[in-house]
Order: structure tokens, then C-alpha cells, then sequence
């Protein structure tokens, strides 16, 4: 068995490291082509933007895994029943159970590449080659750490209980602004408005910088207005404060993931980001969708071999090996385009997140199924 397992294991590895080479060169030149126009603004020279691109070349690999699986192991499949390989194994003992199971434990494999893909290696690729092409554009050759941009502005709440013998008390629920976040985690160009439980304005604060710190938002040069009439009928004069510590609920997490974009997030930083969402009363499903595609993203490879695994049993007089390739296409194109639309047609018609990620795999693993069965019976 173990030359068996050898044996399908190479064809299929080489077979899906060929696509997935002739994919990520095709979608490299792409991502060059359209940088040539950026090239010559600040600092940002070719050798940047070849660079730049390269850096994108994790992302489209955790992006494109699945069907480069696909098509690979079609492939293999398919130039092994061509040549009679896969009969010769079936007849020294191949069943269909041993041949699926050796391809989930590929699969889990694929899995596991594809997990440490999505949640290490892509957001932090995708994040440093944003920050060379940012500093880049603007001029700046070697920006030290700290002055990089880490992502642009985005708007936060924050709910929280009035601190002991504010007025009014109760519930108080802060709005953030947050013009852009740097590499180290400093905020700039904050503005934050604080409303009481009925939603009536009590404080707007402006400040050129910010930082997180613990239960606590530190403002840097902060001009605080307060629009709650004293006791004399008259609001208090504007106050310019060298530094202004907020009480806040927020994490250096949760505002990092704010300002990313939402498919370079991590599983872990898109749970968080959706709980303060959830917490916070506010449209949470588009980040759950993407949170549960993120999560079960790492089965589609398993779901892809179990497609692939049909096309071992078809007979070498029923096709050649490049129709069967491009059967296979065929199939990664609907796959992908299934996989978007569940995702558009579930923050449409508010669908449960979980059943819009999982549907488009679960329809492919009982459509792979069928047919396996099918073709284990008649064939």
C-alpha cells in the first residue's frame, strides 16, 4: 500500500504544484501589468513594483488552492485511468473506500497548507506590501516602522457604562473616527463623539493621535467641547488638553481589524471584530459570512479531491485526458462562482452565515459523492 500511496500522491502533488506555478505566473503578470501605470510617482520605482507583486503571490495561492486541487488531481486521475494504472490498482486490491481515504488524508494536507496560508503567511505579506507601495507612492525610500501605515480610517462604537458620578448616568456610547492607523498601533486624526442612553450628543473630542492602552483610549493633543448645558444655563468653553485618557472597551485587535480589509483578516481577528460588532449592536453578517468562508475554507481542498477522485473510474475510452482537464475547469469556475454568489445572495436574503459559507462545499462533496457511488456500481 505504501506503493500505492507513492504512487498517487506524486502524480497528483506534481500535477497540482504545475497549476498552481502556471496560475500564480499568469495572475503575477497581471498584478505587474496594471502597477506599470503607478510606476514613477514618489519612490516607487519597477524593481518596487515587482516586489509589491510578489508579496500579492501568498494571498492568490491561499485564493486559488482549491482549484488548482481540482484541476491537478483531474488530471492525475484522469492520465491514470488513460493508461489502465488505476484498473491495475483496483484489481490488487484498490477499493473505492482505501482510495478515498487516502486522498482525505491529501486533502487534510491541502488543509492544513491552505489554514496557515489564510491566517499567517497571506495577511502578513498582504500588509507589508501595502506598506512598501504606500510609503513608496508617497516618497518616503525607508520609512522607519512606526511611520508606516498599517490601514486606512474606519468608524468604531464603543458601549460602555458612564463612570462613576457622571452626569447623566447609565449607558454611554462613544463614536470613533479614526483617520488612519500606523504600523505600531498609534491612531491618527481621531474624532470621538460621546452620546448618553438616548442618544443625545454630550461630548465631541478631537485629537491629532491616539493609542489603546488597557481599558483606556489615550488622546494625544485633544480639543474637548462638551454639549451638555451647566447649571447656568451656558456650555463650557472648549478645552485644549495635552493628553486625554477615555475610558474604552476597545482592543489594539479589534481597531486593527476595523481599518483591514476584510478578506486579509485572520479567523481569529474576524471572530473578535464580528463579537464587538455584535456587541455593539451594529450589522455584523457580511464579516460572519466572511468569518465561516474563512473557516471552513481550509475542507474545499478535501472537497475537491472527492470531486476529482470520479474521474479515476472512467474508462480511457470514454474521453481524453484534456477534456477531462477541461471538465475540471469547468468545474473550479462554478465552484468559484457559487462560492461569491452564496455569499451575495446570503447577506441578501439574510441568510444564517454559516449555511451561505458552508452551502457551495457541502452541494460539491454530495455532487462527488453521487457520482463516485454511481460509478463504483456500474462500472
Amino acid at each position: 500500500m505504501r506503493t500505492v500511496r507513492r504512487l498517487l500522491y506524486s502524480e497528483i502533488l506534481g500535477a497540482v504544484l504545475f497549476v498552481t506555478v502556471a496560475f500564480l505566473a499568469l495572475f503575477y503578470f497581471i498584478d505587474f501589468v496594471e502597477e506599470i501605470d503607478d510606476v514613477g510617482q514618489g519612490s516607487y520605482s519597477v524593481a518596487k513594483a515587482a516586489l509589491y507583486c510578489l508579496m500579492l503571490v501568498p494571498g492568490h495561492l491561499y485564493e486559488l488552492l482549491p482549484i488548482a486541487v481540482l484541476i491537478g488531481s483531474i488530471y492525475a486521475m484522469a492520465k491514470l485511468a488513460q493508461s489502465s494504472e488505476f484498473t491495475i490498482l483496483r484489481t490488487a486490491g484498490l477499493g473505492p473506500g482505501r482510495a478515498l481515504s487516502l486522498l482525505a488524508v491529501l486533502g487534510i494536507g491541502f488543509g492544513a497548507l491552505s489554514f496557515a496560508l489564510g491566517d499567517v503567511v497571506a495577511p502578513w505579506f498582504d500588509q507589508h506590501a501595502n506598506q512598501l507601495r504606500n510609503n513608496a507612492r508617497r516618497g518616503d525610500p525607508v520609512a522607519p516602522a512606526g511611520a508606516q501605515t498599517a490601514g486606512a480610517g474606519a468608524w468604531l462604537k464603543d458601549r460602555r457604562e458612564a463612570p462613576a458620578g457622571a452626569m447623566p448616568p447609565g449607558e454611554r456610547l462613544d463614536t470613533i473616527r479614526v483617520g488612519r492607523v500606523l504600523a505600531n498601533g498609534t491612531l491618527e486624526d481621531v474624532q470621538l463623539f460621546e452620546f448618553d442612553a438616548d442618544g443625545q450628543l454630550l461630548t465631541r473630542v478631537q485629537a491629532t493621535g491616539a493609542s489603546v492602552d488597557g481599558r483606556r483610549l489615550r488622546l494625544v493633543d485633544a480639543q474637548v467641547a462638551r454639549w451638555r448645558a451647566d447649571a447656568d444655563g451656558n456650555l463650557p468653553a472648549i478645552e485644549q488638553l495635552a493628553q486625554l485618557d477615555w475610558p474604552s472597551t476597545l482592543t489594539p485587535a479589534v481597531v486593527a481589524a476595523a481599518v483591514s480589509p476584510v478578506k486579509s483578516m485572520s479567523t481569529l481577528n474576524l471572530y473578535r471584530y464580528t463579537s464587538h460588532l455584535s456587541d455593539n449592536e451594529q450589522a455584523a453578517q457580511r464579516h460572519e459570512i466572511q468569518f465561516w468562508k474563512k473557516a471552513l475554507n481550509p475542507l474545499a481542498p478535501l472537497v475537491m479531491l472527492a470531486l476529482a477522485l470520479p474521474f479515476a473510474y472512467l474508462h480511457g475510452r470514454s474521453g481524453g485526458v484534456s477534456l477531462k482537464v477541461f471538465g475540471g475547469i469547468l468545474l473550479g469556475i462554478s465552484f468559484v462562482l457559487l462560492n461569491n454568489v452564496s455569499t451575495h445572495l446570503g447577506l441578501l436574503r439574510d441568510w444564517t452565515p454559516w449555511i451561505a459559507a458552508a452551502a457551495p462545499s457541502v452541494l460539491y462533496l454530495m455532487m462527488s459523492m453521487a457520482a463516485f457511488s454511481w460509478l463504483v456500481r456500474n462500472r
